[in-house]
Formats: structure tokens, C-alpha cells, sequence
């Protein structure tokens, strides 16, 4: 299964990214997870991550970060498998929330770009939507896991 967490910039993709892949390692380290960021790519970011997640999803739950905020990008996810095996997950916060947050950035994105990103972010269809100006973190990954098991990702693995 790939997982894809986007949202425009600040909203809390990596941080959540980063806690999901972290506390299903900890719960199950016999569960393979590959998690792949955006911010690791300075150049052809959407071709990396596609490649990436295409070469690993098969055995491992992949989860991808990413703005994703042009539906082309994600319906190029969409082509990697059936459609029960990509789910995304939106994660939102307020405008203000998302430039406050790039401001502490070590390496902060034009504050014009967050602007376009939040402006034009095309959220997917049939996404679980996580706003994190009134979601915690650990609740956000309460969430994901959740479904995560209710699309029997997690109980098909145990098995």
C-alpha cells in the first residue's frame, strides 16, 4: 500500500509522515515501512517519488510526503496499482498556521510559494483530512493508523 500524506507547506506532513512511520515500526518491527519526502529531492521531485514508491510499495507500506496540490501528481499515484492500494491522507491548517510554521523551518520556502501552494491545492477525492490547527500530532497518527487497519493494510500483514 502507499500511503500519500499531502497538504499545502507548514500543515504538518513530515512531522506526521515521520510519527506514523515511527510508531508502526514500534509496534510491529516485522512491518516494513519506506517513507519518502519531497524535501529530499531537489530536482524532478514527483518522477523520484513515483519511482520510488512503484519500486518499494509492493512490500512495504511507502508513504510519501508531499504537496501534491496538482491533481496530475496525484492521479500519476493512482496509476501505480489498484485504487484500494493508494490512499492519501490531506493534511490542512490555516494559512497563518502554515507561514508561521515555514518561518521555523531551518530552510524556509518563499513565503509567496506558500501562498500559490495553499491557494491552488487541489485536495483528492476520498482522502482522510487531518487539520492540524485542531489535531495534535499523536491524534493525527491515532487517526492514520485507524484507517490504516480499517483498509486491512495492518491485519493482512500480521496474517
Amino acid at each position: 500500500m502507499i500511503l500519500v500524506v499531502c497538504g499545502p507547506p507548514g500543515a504538518g506532513k513530515t512531522t506526521i509522515a515521520t510519527a506514523v512511520r515511527d510508531r508502526l515500526e514500534a509496534r510491529d518491527e516485522s512491518v516494513p515501512v519506506r517513507l519518502h519526502h519531497s524535501d529530499d529531492f531537489s530536482s524532478r521531485t514527483y518522477e523520484q517519488l513515483f519511482e520510488r514508491a512503484r519500486d518499494d510499495h509492493r512490500e512495504a507500506l511507502t508513504i510519501v510526503d508531499g504537496t501534491f496540490y496538482e491533481r496530475e501528481w496525484q492521479t500519476q499515484f493512482r496509476t501505480l496499482g489498484f485504487r484500494e492500494e493508494i490512499r492519501f491522507v490531506t493534511v490542512t491548517a490555516s494559512l497563518e498556521t502554515c507561514l508561521e510554521r515555514n518561518r521555523t523551518r531551518a530552510e524556509p520556502i518563499e513565503e509567496q510559494g506558500v501562498h500559490v501552494v495553499y491557494r491552488e491545492f487541489d485536495a483528492p477525492e476520498d482522502a482522510l483530512e487531518i487539520d492540524t490547527d485542531e489535531t495534535s500530532v499523536g491524534d493525527a497518527v491515532d487517526r492514520i493508523v485507524g484507517a490504516l487497519e480499517s483498509w486491512g493494510w495492518l491485519t493482512d500483514r500480521a496474517e
